[in-house]
C-alpha cells in the first residue's frame, strides 16, 4: 500500500455544497494548481444532482470529471480506465454494498490499484470512506450491519458518522467486540483520517471538537482510543 487516502466520516462538499477545509486539504495534497479531480457517485446510482453539486463546488478549483457506470445523461457510460488520468479520485456516499458490487463488475479494483501506483490521491465520504478498508459498518441493508469485504486498500475496518447517526457508535463497538469486523477506526461527521503508505498519519476536522477513534477488541470487550484531531478551521 503506497497511496494517500483522505477518508471522511461525513462532511466535505457533500454536506456543505461548497469546497470545505477538508476538500482544500485534498486539493493541496494533489500538488496544488488545478488538479484533475474525478467524482465517483456509484453509491447513489450516479445521482445527477449529487454530481452537479460536486461540479459546482469544485468549479474553477479543479479540472472536474464524473465517472458514470449507470449510463446516465449527460455522460453516458464512462470507461473506468479514465481514472488512471486523475490526480484525485473522490468517492461519494450512498450504499457501500452496491458500490462494491458494481465496481467489481466493471473491473475497478485493478484500475484503482494501478491508479495508486500512479500516485493518485484517494478521497471519499461515508460509503466513499468505507470502500477502501477491509471492512466497514454500513446501512446498505437497512439496519446497521458489518460488511467485511471491502477493497482492502487500507487496513482494518471503518465506521463513518460516528456520533452523527443514532446507534453508529454502539453497533460498531459491538461488531468489533464480537469479531464481525477487524479492529479499525471511526470518524465523526466533518472529520477525516489521512493515510499514507498504509499508515494512519493524522486525523483532521473542519468542525470544532471533531472526534476520531481507534477501536479494537480486548479479550471479551472492546477498547475505544481517542485520536488526536487537528482542527482545520
Amino acid at each position: 500500500m503506497t497511496g494517500t487516502f483522505v477518508t471522511l466520516g461525513g462532511g466535505g462538499f457533500s454536506a456543505e455544497g461548497r469546497v470545505t477545509p477538508i476538500d482544500e486539504l485534498i486539493l493541496s495534497t494533489a500538488g496544488g494548481g488545478k488538479p484533475a479531480v474525478c467524482f465517483v457517485p456509484t453509491a447513489t446510482g450516479d445521482d445527477v444532482e449529487y454530481a452537479a453539486r460536486f461540479e459546482r463546488a469544485f468549479a474553477g478549483r479543479a479540472r472536474t470529471s464524473v465517472l458514470s457506470l449507470f449510463c446516465r445523461d449527460p455522460w453516458g457510460y464512462t470507461d473506468p480506465s479514465m481514472l488512471l488520468d486523475q490526480d484525485v479520485i473522490y468517492v461519494g456516499g450512498g450504499s457501500t454494498a452496491n458500490l462494491l458490487a458494481v465496481w467489481r463488475l466493471h473491473g475497478l479494483p485493478d484500475i484503482l490499484a494501478q491508479a495508486e501506483r500512479n500516485g493518485a490521491v484517494f478521497a471519499g465520504v461515508s460509503a466513499g470512506m468505507n470502500c477502501w478498508y477491509q471492512g466497514s459498518s454500513t446501512d446498505s441493508f437497512g439496519p446497521l450491519a458489518p460488511l467485511p469485504d471491502g477493497l482492502g486498500m487500507l487496513p482494518g475496518s471503518a465506521c463513518p458518522h460516528y456520533f452523527g447517526e443514532a446507534e453508529r457508535q454502539e453497533s460498531y463497538r459491538r461488531m468489533v467486540r464480537d469479531g464481525e469486523l477487524p479492529a479499525g477506526h471511526a470518524a465523526d461527521d466533518g472529520v477525516a483520517l489521512i493515510w499514507r503508505g498504509g499508515e494512519l498519519v493524522e486525523a483532521v476536522s473542519e468542525r470544532p471538537n471533531g472526534q476520531a477513534f481507534a477501536v479494537a477488541r480486548d479479550g471479551d470487550d472492546v477498547v475505544e482510543r481517542p485520536l488526536p484531531v487537528r482542527y482545520l478551521g
